[in-house]
């Protein structure tokens, strides 16, 4: 579901200037509840974490596993970590089938696939000190989580903004309708990201102005709620001057003038504002937004489990996950990293530590038959909203 997020950062890093190539929360999404009533295969959850295996193999996007914190890891522990970037959360799900592998961090168009699919085994988190200080609103969600049951420690995390161009766009942006209903005043310059998960921030549109759809949770969609998301896409899409995944090519279109407002993240609009060729605005528009929230998984077949639990307990120690926050350009888990990035405005700009910002957000989940909000058993899948999607893009 995220080809997509596709290298969401394609890798990035904004923070220390350098781009390389390469989540309702607290209490919506995530807020205590994780995914109710549902059956998930019986895997064991480890009870104690022994000497490393001295190898660990691991799937990551790019930019979460480079050598700067993967060799004092290293040095630490013993475990020498082979590193396998995955393009997309597909590609994550299918390599994660393998065996092949101890961990994936994956996002949340991944994680219930992988927790439903028994590719996943559940998380000791008494097994992890650094989870402590995790920030809560990040804990037991619906896409990291069942039935109170964590299957993951969070990494990082962020919001999906409207971003504008102020010397083209007339006032301060606060809604969605500015590339929904409205859209059209910006005839051929919209941007919409391209993934199928982008179906929920058209349905989190609708669920805020068309209350009569009876949308609760936009992961949780009936046909007929799909229906009209997918209509409300179409309608947009006349109006694009294109799609992105990679956020080079948001970048650009900006800097070139062929986009003036769209969906954004705010690791883009640094980079823009960086650049110093235009200078554009975000905003976490009053309906709320999407974002995601990505979680170190432990494989259900791990060959080297000891040294999984020793990595991510490593990479949300407060100083590797200020390092990877920074590079990558996103706020992280770990509420002590605040106090050791470089930049100490980061945490601010992106709101880091911020409970009230994070619950406006409805972070990635993969869609299920059986509503992930817990609503019924009447929703549609992923497979469904990935067809649909091709239907917008035509």
């Amino acid at each position: 579901m995220r080809t997509k997020r596709s290298l969401r950062m394609s890798t990035a890093l904004v923070g220390a200037g350098v781009l390389a190539a390469a989540v309702l929360a607290a209490c919506s999404s995530s807020g205590g509840g994780g995914t109710q009533g549902r059956e998930v295969p019986d895997h064991p959850m480890a009870t104690s974490v022994g000497k490393g295996e001295g190898q660990l193999n691991i799937i990551v996007w790019a930019g979460y596993a480079e050598q700067q914190w993967v060799k004092p890891f290293e040095q630490a522990t013993g475990c020498q970590t082979n590193v396998k970037l995955g393009n997309t959360s597909d590609d994550m799900v299918s390599l994660m089938k393998t065996g092949q592998y101890d961990g994936v961090s994956a996002s949340g168009d991944a994680t219930l696939r992988l927790i439903y699919g028994g590719d996943v085994a559940p998380v000791n988190t008494d097994l992890v000190p650094n989870y402590k200080t995790v920030s809560p609103f990040l804990k037991d969600g619906n896409w990291n989580s069942v039935n109170g049951q964590m299957y993951g420690i969070p990494h990082g995390w962020g919001a999906n903004l409207l971003m504008w161009n102020p010397a083209k766009v007339s006032g301060n942006l606060d809604s969605w309708s500015a590339v929904f209903d409205k859209s059209s005043q910006y005839a051929g310059k919209v941007t919409a990201y391209d993934s199928p998960i982008y179906i929920a921030d058209a349905a989190l549109y609708l669920m805020k102005t068309q209350p009569d759809l009876g949308i609760k949770d936009p992961y949780s969609l009936t046909q007929d709620q799909l229906d009209a998301a997918i209509n409300l896409l179409k309608d947009q899409n006349k109006n694009l001057s294109e799609y992105w995944a990679l956020y080079t090519k948001e970048v650009q279109s900006f800097n070139q003038g062929t986009s003036v407002v769209g969906t954004t993240w705010q690791v883009i609009a640094n980079t823009i504002n960086a650049d110093g060729k235009i200078h554009v605005k975000t905003a976490l528009p009053q309906e709320g937004a999407t974002g995601w929230s990505d979680t170190w998984m432990i494989s259900s077949q791990a060959q080297h489990p000891n040294c999984m639990y020793k990595w991510m307990n490593w990479i949300i120690s407060p100083k590797a996950n200020a390092e990877v926050a920074e590079y990558f350009g996103e706020a992280p888990a770990q509420t002590k990293a605040c106090a050791m990035t470089t930049d100490k405005n980061f945490c601010d700009q992106y709101h880091a530590l911020d409970a009230d910002f994070a619950s406006k957000i409805h972070y990635w989940t993969t869609p299920q038959t059986q509503c992930v909000d817990g609503s019924g058993d009447d929703c549609t899948d992923y497979k469904t909203w990935t067809s649909e999607w091709q239907t917008v893009k035509g």
